[in-house]
């Protein structure tokens, strides 16, 4: 899985560079063209506003795309700030030293040495995460190195290299070889010969390990993920160290060139996108992003093949089903559950609410995809889709409407089927958790409360940014006002300080 995850947690201070959260921290799509977004060690920056029931703050703020802990990347600035030409060559200088300390092409200048070593020459530093050369085993002598470091562990570097798992800047989970194998089996009998591995360096690992076993096998893969450290394992062609959440890729344009190639060759046929973001992470920028990858291939595309889509496979939870339909209407969820292997939660095998949420978002017909049956799956003839066993079809709601893998029950005053654990509220008029708050929190829109979409698409923004601005300008003729008073209180006190201190010398003499 890539890395940059887990469950979004709340981006916790003014100014904290990070995702959507509980206070209300919004990304600005559509930022001024006119003005370059800054950098900072991960590539361009977005730009967040803070949200409060609708009213944006006056001021915006630049943070890091990719992490959402300050203490991993500290970079902030407000949207209007001028900065000195000091900072800015100080900013610079900053972002050199956070740049891997070896460019792409030692990278692969080493790689070719390595392999070239016996067997017993090949080392590699558990501490530093790196191969050793021979000139560089001095300098890692009292570290904890691993000999004898064969082909195959090459070609499987997930199982070398420590996840990353902090979970507020890289939470780095890997999927299951129960998962893996389905992918690969799957991409190979919908006849796919090339994948584009967005975040998922097991899957590209396992492409790469079945093309080199089996002569039969003519997939290829090329992976982008923001962990350079899978650069020393690859050419040029197999890996590109990019970020997900702004389009960079951090070798500049040779990287890009090499996806490009990758995404038109054939004219664009027999291609996929398979990506596995940090679930963390906020859904319209990646949305953005993956459309940029969509452009670079439709750029391959003849007129006459204009209508067509990518196909795309996203790995995301479940509960952002409503959030991705938006961007891409075209996608669907299949039942199949994704799990991992270094998450204590998302397992295979487990039962009821402990089920994993990690589902498969396509644009992909699904009754073009079978899901294995040895674990569960059946075909409904009535939805023309694989579900999974206990999801029943509802003749209500005329679907297999499960989301979580238990089966949900219909509510008829909510005229759709809910889950199993919850309760129709008189007070709040639909189905909730039975402890819920009714007076609470509520989740969709902030500025008219309908649950289809977010502020940022709501037909009254027009409405509300208006009443903001009439709100922000009162707020600052009452501030303007109120230092009015201050300043004329300050004068005339030192006025009256300066008739007593002039009347105290006339006595004095």
């Amino acid at each position: 899985m890539a890395p940059l995850r887990k469950p979004g947690e709340a981006v916790e201070a003014e100014g904290s560079a990070g995702r959507r959260g509980s206070l209300g921290v919004e990304v600005m799509l559509s930022p001024d063209p006119a003005a370059p977004a800054p950098l900072c060690p991960h590539g361009p920056t977005l730009l967040f506003v803070k949200v409060n029931q609708g009213r944006e703050e006056t001021r915006r703020f630049y943070a890091c795309s990719a992490c959402r802990d300050r203490k991993d990347c500290n970079f902030f600035q407000w949207e209007d700030e001028k900065l000195s030409g000091a900072r800015l060559a100080a900013r610079e200088a900053h972002n050199q030293r956070c740049q891997p300390p070896l460019t792409r092409m030692q990278c692969v200048e080493r790689y070719l040495k390595f392999i070239e070593l016996p067997l017993s020459q090949r080392k590699f530093c558990q501490r530093c995460q790196q191969l050793l050369l021979p000139d560089d085993w001095g300098e890692h002598c009292e570290h904890q190195v691993l000999g004898d470091i064969s082909v195959t562990q090459l070609k499987r570097p997930s199982q070398l290299l420590y996840p990353l798992e902090n979970k507020k800047t890289y939470a780095q989970y890997l999927f299951a070889d129960r998962s893996c194998r389905f992918f690969v089996d799957l991409l190979s009998s919908l006849g796919f010969r090339r994948v584009l591995c967005v975040g998922t360096p097991r899957l590209h690992e396992l492409i790469r390990l079945k093309a080199s076993d089996d002569k039969k096998s003519n997939i290829k893969s090329i992976l982008l993920d923001i962990d350079f450290r899978y650069s020393q394992f690859y050419m040029e062609d197999s890996f590109c160290h990019y970020n997900m959440f702004n389009h960079h890729f951090f070798d500049g344009k040779a990287a890009l060139e090499e996806c490009r190639a990758f995404l038109q060759e054939d004219e664009g046929e027999g291609v996929i996108m398979v990506t596995d973001p940090p679930f963390g992470g906020l859904v319209e920028p990646l949305a953005i992003t993956f459309k940029k990858l969509i452009a670079l291939w439709k750029e391959g595309q003849s007129q006459d093949d204009s209508h067509k889509e990518l196909p795309i496979f996203w790995i995301f939870p479940y509960f952002f089903e409503s959030r991705i339909r938006q961007f891409f209407p075209s996608f669907c969820m299949l039942d199949y559950q994704v799990d991992y292997d270094n998450h204590a939660l998302y397992k295979h095998g487990k039962t009821g609410r402990k089920q994993s949420p990690v589902r498969i978002f396509t644009n992909i017909p699904p009754n073009k995809i079978i899901l294995p049956t040895e674990e569960g799956y059946r075909f409904c003839p009535l939805c023309q889709r694989y579900v999974s066993l206990e999801n029943q079809h509802c003749e209500h709601c005329d679907s297999c409407t499960s989301k979580d893998g238990r089966k949900w029950n219909h509510c008829f005053l909510c005229k759709k089927c809910v889950k199993p654990s919850w309760i129709h509220c008189s007070i709040c008029n639909h189905c909730a958790v039975p402890d819920h708050s009714c007076e609470g929190p509520k989740d969709g829109c902030f500025i008219c409360g309908e649950l289809d979409h977010k502020r940022t698409t709501c037909p009254n923004i027009s409405l509300s940014k208006r009443a903001n601005k009439a709100v922000r300008k009162q707020k600052q003729r009452k501030s303007n006002k109120m230092k009015l008073e201050t300043t004329k209180g300050q004068s005339m006190n030192h006025t009256s300080v300066t008739r007593k201190k002039k009347r105290r010398e006339r006595a004095h003499q």
